[in-house]
């Protein structure tokens, strides 16, 4: 883990930091010494958060939404002008459609979701790459989070998965294409951290037999503990994917 000075100059973002692995994780840098900037579109609960972490002196709360250019823009030209440089952005801000079939699945469900996941994504890919390039020392680390989902999918879950399917092809790109500029880029996929969000796996859920079953969860200060060492890397070395997951989750073997 990064400790100490070093860590006390670092500078982040974390989006969707008001709940769930993205409040965890703005929580965890804070209690490394980072300087955080908490993204997400209620204030109140990136306030929360803040208060949470006991770090309110090294804290920026910057309501935000990601599916907005403008907004995207607003909030790293905030973060550069506070703090002067950005080393890390944790894209997490996410969201899902119901669990319906595909062909029950409305226009607006479908472009939410990728307006969010995808769109967002990018969004804060894009000013991060235009910050970090320019920026002395040069550089920096962008960390995606992922889903189990990037990799197989839920049933009725087409949204979803496709678009974290696409995250995948946006954290390679970004990998590549960082090069030249020491960005370094990846992506971790997690499977059923305990946030509030996955509360409904304890009771059941529907797997790809027809069945429905209940599932393992994990504490989500794995993740966070996931995060924060992909974050404390020198630019010159990269976890390009990882994933973390309840080990007898029904992932491997699925379907």
């Amino acid at each position: 883990m990064t400790t100490g000075s070093n860590a006390q100059r670092r500078k982040a973002i974390v989006t969707g930091a008001g709940t769930g692995i993205g409040r965890a994780v703005a929580i965890g840098l804070l209690g490394e010494g980072y300087a955080v900037a908490l993204a997400g579109r209620r204030a109140n609960l990136l306030e929360d958060t803040v208060r949470a972490s006991g770090a309110e002196a090294r804290a920026l709360v910057v309501p935000t939404d990601v599916t907005q250019s403008a907004s995207v823009a607003a909030l790293f030209d905030r973060v550069r002008t506070t703090f002067g440089r950005l080393d890390v952005l944790v894209n997490n801000a996410g969201t899902g459609a119901p669990g319906v079939p595909l062909d029950q699945l409305t226009d607006e469900q479908w472009r939410t979701v990728v307006d969010v996941n995808l769109t967002g994504t990018f969004l804060c890919m894009r000013e991060a790459f235009a910050v970090m390039k320019t920026q002395d020392p040069r550089g920096g680390r962008i960390i995606n989070n992922g889903s189990i989902s990037a990799q197989v999918p839920r049933p009725n879950s087409a949204p979803y998965t496709a678009t974290k399917h696409a995250v995948t092809g946006l954290t390679r790109s970004g990998s590549l294409d960082g090069r030249p500029f020491d960005i370094a880029c990846g992506q971790i996929d997690i499977g059923n951290a305990a946030t509030d969000m996955t509360e409904k796996m304890t009771t059941g859920m529907p797997q790809a037999n027809g069945t429905v079953a209940p599932e393992p969860r994990i504490d989500v200060e794995h993740v966070v503990r996931a995060f924060l060492y992909m974050a404390s890397l020198p630019l010159d070395v990269n976890v390009q994917f990882m994933t973390v997951m309840a080990t007898k989750m029904p992932y491997i073997g699925r379907g």
